[in-house]
């Protein structure tokens, strides 16, 4: 079977997947993933530990990937550094590729060369990566699918929390005792670099405090 037809194939699968699983459960859709398609990683920023807690109960092998963009808080590195020797983590972090310092954070093209070019490099290889994508994060990510193709790394992206809420989050964390980010009881909602980040306005959604002072939305790990 050549290739284009591999290709539309397994776009034909993944909508169709994509459909079942619109109102699955988390694990339900994370163990077939993982069944289907045994070479992924889970992408995790540490905000909270949901995802990576369902993926870790599942196959505690399973390879996750933070992005050290050399601007993250103190607190979520060593947040980090915790989980990863507490859970045995099979953890790779990622540093900036080469031109970064021409970019530093909260430029233009801070986010292509301390996450974006890094994850493309990370996931090499793979054949699917998890987010904790949802999309009550912003308007931007309203639309997002459970499980689609993602042509900016070439591979399958499934996002088995996407139809949770905020309250769906919290809930799962207080009643399996997840430790929570330090900085949450500090205000800050939406957890991204420390040069960029702010507690949400008053009058905002959980990411308003997210590149404080610019119209940005995303970084470029999650094209609409």
């Amino acid at each position: 079977m050549n290739s284009a037809v591999d290709s539309a194939a397994l776009r034909s699968e993944l909508e169709a997947a994509n459909e079942r699983f619109e109102h699955a459960a988390p694990v339900e859709i994370i163990r077939w993933t993982l069944e289907r398609f045994p070479s992924l990683s889970v992408a995790c920023s540490f905000e909270d530990l949901v995802l990576l807690h369902m993926v870790h109960e599942i196959d505690p092998d399973v390879e996750v990937l933070f992005l050290d963009t050399e601007a993250h808080f103190a607190e979520t590195l060593e947040f980090a550094t915790r989980i990863e020797r507490e859970w045995n983590l099979t953890l790779t972090r990622t540093n900036p590729v080469e031109g970064a310092e021409e970019w530093p954070c909260g430029s233009s093209q801070c986010c292509t060369f301390r996450k974006v070019r890094p994850l493309s490099r990370a996931l090499a290889g793979r054949d699917a990566w998890l987010t904790s994508l949802k999309r009550v994060d912003s308007p931007s990510r309203a639309h997002a699918p459970v499980v689609s193709w993602d042509e900016t790394f070439g591979l399958v992206k499934v996002n088995p929390l996407v139809t949770w809420s905020d309250d769906d989050v919290a809930y799962y964390l207080h009643s399996h005792d997840l430790p929570e980010h330090p900085l949450w009881e500090k205000g800050y909602t939406s957890i991204g670099c420390a040069p960029v980040t702010l507690p949400p306005a008053s009058d905002g959604d959980r990411r308003s405090g997210r590149w404080a002072g610019s119209d940005k939305l995303e970084c470029g790990l999650h094209q609409a």
